[in-house]
């Protein structure tokens, strides 16, 4: 049974369109904790778009789950995580002009950087994941740099438009999440993922934990986030 980790760096883009202080973020994280989030995720980003630093050390305050930092590898991102601490840091690329992160670090291209940065984080006892594309040289790169964990990226499949193309995009997962296993790297999975069409990748055997948000996040418009989160707590409860 996977645990769920929720994103709330959406609750976040709500309150930056208006630059006011609600929906406060932090609030978000409380109810989701109540509805049985596993962990809480967010995303500093560079421009600051949605999650403040304010907001990232309330939460490590308070949490009383795992705060799990999306961040970019850039000198300042990474030593304001150096000055907070998270349980978890995940690396992931970042574009200013992009909408979402739309695919995975590519630990191939940027292997020095990505190594100076997962050093960095780990000497001082920060858990590092990388989010990367469901593809086993990737996955084999993740694992010569001895990081704990890897997120592989499910947006290919979240977003396939054919029953076809989703079954190979979700082959592709298999394939990948399985050779981390036996990589003895942590299966973490997350983007794109819906009440929808997460049960399938909930099932695939050795996933330690999904994160979602953008799902959640809307649901809870409409229901209220800690019943969101519950609800996508039992669907994943397999």
């Amino acid at each position: 049974m996977p645990l769920l980790g929720v994103n709330i760096d959406h609750v976040a883009t709500v309150r930056q369109a208006r630059r006011t202080n609600e929906p406060d973020p932090v609030h978000a994280a409380v109810l989701a904790e109540l509805g049985g989030a596993d962990s809480i995720t967010v995303h500093l980003r560079e421009d600051r778009r949605h999650i403040q630093d304010r907001d990232v050390r309330l939460l490590r305050e308070m949490l009383r789950v795992k705060l799990n930092l999306e961040m970019a590898v850039s000198d300042e991102i990474t030593a304001f995580a150096l000055s907070i601490r998270p349980e978890q840091a995940t690396l992931v690329p970042e574009k200013r002009e992009e909408i979402t992160t739309e695919g995975g670090l590519d630990i191939r291209t940027h292997r020095a950087r990505v190594e100076r940065c997962v050093q960095q984080l780990q000497d001082q006892g920060i858990q590092v994941s990388l989010f990367i594309d469901p593809d086993v040289t990737q996955v084999e790169l993740a694992a010569q740099m001895k990081v704990s964990a890897i997120e592989l990226h499910t947006g290919a499949y979240a977003e396939a438009r054919t029953n076809a193309v989703a079954d190979e995009e979700f082959d592709k997962i298999v394939e990948a999440g399985q050779f981390a296993l036996t990589q003895g790297l942590i299966l973490n999975m997350g983007h794109g993922l819906t009440y929808r069409n997460v049960r399938r990748v909930a099932e695939i055997h050795g996933i330690n934990e999904l994160n979602i948000g953008h799902s959640i996040v809307s649901h809870s418009i409409l229901v209220g986030f800690e019943r969101a989160v519950r609800e996508m707590k039992q669907l994943i409860t397999v």
